[in-house]
C-alpha cells in the first residue's frame, strides 16, 4: 500500500513540477496536500499494530510500528505493558503486552464496556490507568466544590457513535468514587459524531 501511495505521490509531484494547468498559488497548495497525505499515510501505517505478530515481534518492533508508548509498566516477572492512546479525537487506546522474553503476547483495544465494568469504587488511579490507559488531558478536570477529579475517555459505543466514559476520583485519597457515561455532543448541531473506524 505504501508503495502505491509513494508512486501516486511521485506522479502528483511530477504534475506539479511541470506546472500542470494550475498557477503557482495552486501548485503550492497541491504540494502541501501531497506532503500532508504522505505524512498521514506514514503516521497511520502501524496505528493498531496490525502488522505485528504475537510470539514473534519484539519491543523494538512494537515501538517502530506503533510509536513511543504514552505509558509503560514493567512487571516483577520482566513482562511489560505499553499504553497507546489514539486521542485526542481518537476513540481507541491500545495496550501492547510483552512477555518476560521480550516478545509481543497480544494487543488489545481497551476502551470497551467489558473493561469499563472492571473499574470499581475504591480503585487507585494506577489501577485505572493499567486497565484503560491515560485519558485525554482536555477531558481531565478537578471540581473543587465536590473535591473530585474527573477523567474521561472518548470511545465508540455499540451503536457506533461517540460517547465518554467518566471516572470520578476523590480529590484527597485519589481513589475511584464513581463511574458513568455521557454522549459526546460535539458533532454537527449537537448530535453525537459517528465513529469513523
Amino acid at each position: 500500500m505504501l508503495q502505491v501511495c509513494h508512486e501516486r505521490m511521485k506522479m502528483n509531484w511530477a504534475f506539479v513540477e511541470q506546472g500542470g494547468r494550475m498557477g503557482r498559488k495552486h501548485s503550492l497548495w497541491v504540494r502541501g496536500l501531497v506532503a500532508l497525505g504522505a505524512l498521514l499515510v506514514s503516521a497511520c501505517a502501524g496505528y493498531s499494530g496490525s502488522d505485528l505478530k504475537p510470539g514473534v515481534s519484539t519491543l523494538p518492533e512494537v515501538v517502530a510500528s506503533m510509536g513511543e508508548p504514552a505509558m509503560v509498566w514493567k512487571n516483577p516477572d520482566g513482562s511489560e505493558q505499553l499504553a497507546y492512546p489514539r486521542g485526542p479525537a481518537g476513540t481507541q487506546t491500545y495496550m501492547a503486552y510483552l512477555g518476560p522474553d521480550g516478545k509481543l503476547q497480544r494487543i488489545e483495544n481497551v476502551l470497551n464496556t467489558a473493561n469499563f465494568a472492571r473499574i470499581q469504587t475504591g480503585m487507585s488511579k494506577d489501577q485505572v490507568l493499567r486497565i484503560l490507559g491515560p485519558s485525554g488531558s482536555q477531558w481531565t478536570q478537578f471540581y473543587p466544590r465536590s473535591n473530585q477529579l474527573a477523567w474521561s475517555w472518548l470511545f465508540c459505543n455499540s451503536w457506533n457513535v461517540q460517547e465518554f466514559f467518566d471516572v470520578m476520583f476523590d480529590g484527597t485519597s485519589g481513589l475511584v468514587r464513581s463511574t458513568g457515561q455521557h454522549p459526546n455532543l460535539a458533532g454537527r448541531d449537537g448530535i453525537q459524531p459517528a465513529c469513523g473506524h
